[in-house]
């Protein structure tokens, strides 16, 4: 993506077209209230469109289209081999509109458009590829049996998954849902959050034009309150998957309670420890980890590794060598290559930050950054900021913060260090560093997390699972466990 000048970032964005509409049934359709809310670009409080916000008459529009397109069989009845070769060409559609997809996350949410070019979209299309390819290679099951007995266990689609994604990475969060509920067969209504809804409407028009029949994938943006609500309580949808914050998805289950009992897999909050033992050989790249671990995407990660557990006899050079990363780690204009952080994602959540911040700044020593700050006059930034000396028991140690804040925490040996780790509600992620091999075993067997990655951060890729433990949530997007959760066990005995 280095051909590309910030001058031509701007051309590009000059010419972009926002889709600002539902996508249900294969159209775009406006809300039927008519009404509709700003989305508007954190990097300069620009409003990009009036967007369709859509309540409960929408969700049911879409939910009975995606029910009709079930019945259909027209994709859930379609054999692998077509259903691979729709995803694969989605995949391929995805990268060949890369700039413009890119694009769109950016100006939407903040992210720099670098990031999002080479990172975000580029990995949902791998997503997508590497879904279809596994389709036709997942077989069923012949269970053992005595004689005149054949007893076949097969994987079916649910039927109607609702799929409801967050702002921080909003194509990619919404592929993660898509691809293997699309895989399986079945069809699904995706609620984009309101922050960042044109990528998704972006992905079902690309969709359709891949070859899925209409009412497959619908879209609906609007408000958690009013859109998100009604797809948690709909009657006919068979399952709810949900990225965001722990508080929404408790939501959802009580909505599954009060409806018809639909599953819901939550992938919900985060507060990963990394932590780093004085037998770590390369403190300099455990450094550079560290801050990428806590500065990529603004820190808006939900398994961002926010609290750094260094132990006591390295702790200070670990600390210098942070503070003169986020020195070089300052905010910049989204669709500048040279820019090393974006913007937040609203005004709102940057005040949310902002409040952690001055909370730190009365408990522990803050080392680095601290300020809200602007970019050409406008937008809403947040320096990278380091807080040395915290406390686990600081607000700013236990809660998510979901912003470039680090807390820096000293331990003394392993048993304090994971008793500090594991001290939390959350259990999505674990970061360690070491030299031994014996403590990186020890180590990973002990952290509560979904997934622990040894001298790196926040590891993963398609083929292996991700999700959490405790309030974390459960179930794992990626990987093949992920079609777990779209599909279910059907039992066919004959007798012969």
């Amino acid at each position: 993506m280095s051909e590309l000048s910030h001058k031509d970032w701007i051309g590009k964005a000059a010419t972009i077209r926002f889709r600002d509409k539902a996508f249900i049934d294969g159209k775009f359709v406006a809300a039927r209230s008519g009404r509709t809310f700003a989305s508007i670009n954190p990097a300069t409080g620009e409003t990009l469109a009036e967007v369709a916000s859509c309540g409960e008459e929408d969700i049911d529009l879409a939910v009975a289209s995606a029910r009709r397109a079930f019945a259909s069989g027209a994709w859930s009845r379609a054999t692998p081999g077509h259903r691979k070769d729709v995803l694969l060409r989605l995949a391929q559609l995805l990268r060949e509109n890369l700039h413009e997809l890119a694009l769109l996350e950016s100006l939407d949410m903040g992210k720099l458009v670098t990031d999002a070019a080479t990172v975000d979209v580029p990995g949902s299309a791998g997503i997508f590829q590497w879904y279809a390819e596994a389709i036709d290679k997942i077989y069923d099951e012949i269970a053992p049996s005595g004689a005149g007995d054949l007893v076949l266990v097969r994987r079916e689609p649910l039927g109607v998954v609702g799929a409801v994604v967050p702002w921080n990475f909003p194509l990619d969060m919404a592929t993660w849902k898509c691809a293997p509920a699309l895989a399986a067969g079945n069809s699904v209504v995706l609620k984009p959050a309101e922050q960042s809804p044109f990528s998704a409407l972006r992905l079902a028009e690309l969709a359709m034009e891949a070859g899925l029949p209409a009412g497959v994938l619908n879209v609906v943006p609007g408000l958690g309150e009013t859109a998100g609500q009604a797809l948690g309580r709909h009657m006919d949808v068979d399952c709810l998957a949900f990225t965001g914050s722990t508080a929404v998805g408790k939501m959802f289950l009580q909505y599954s309670g009060q409806s018809n009992m639909k599953q819901v897999w939550l992938e919900t909050g985060g507060k990963s420890p990394n932590l780093v033992f004085a037998d770590c050989g390369n403190l300099d790249a455990a450094a550079d980890m560290a801050a990428f671990g806590i500065f990529f995407n603004q820190g808006e990660v939900c398994s961002a590794n926010s609290r750094l557990l260094v132990q006591r006899s390295v702790k200070d050079q670990m600390v210098e060598k942070l503070v003169a990363r986020a020195a070089a780690t300052q905010p910049g204009d989204p669709l500048d290559p040279a820019s090393k952080m974006g913007a937040m994602v609203d005004a709102r959540h940057t005040a949310n930050v902002m409040r952690f911040v001055e909370t730190g700044k009365k408990t522990a020593r803050l080392v680095a950054g601290g300020e809200q700050v602007t970019v050409n006059g406008r937008g809403s930034f947040v320096q990278p900021t380091i807080f040395d000396n915290v406390s686990p028991n600081d607000s700013i140690a236990r809660d998510e913060i979901f912003g470039p804040v680090l807390s820096v925490i000293a331990f003394d040996d392993e048993d304090e260090a994971v008793r500090i780790a594991n001290d939390s509600v959350y259990g999505l992620a674990a970061s360690l560093w070491t030299d031994s091999l014996s403590r990186a075993h020890r180590i990973a067997g002990r952290l509560h997390a979904g997934t622990v990655s040894v001298n790196t951060v926040d590891a993963l890729s398609p083929m292996t699972p991700f999700g959490g433990f405790k309030q974390s949530g459960f179930g794992r997007d990626l990987s093949l466990h992920a079609l777990d959760k779209y599909t279910a066990l059907k039992t066919t005995w004959i007798k012969y």
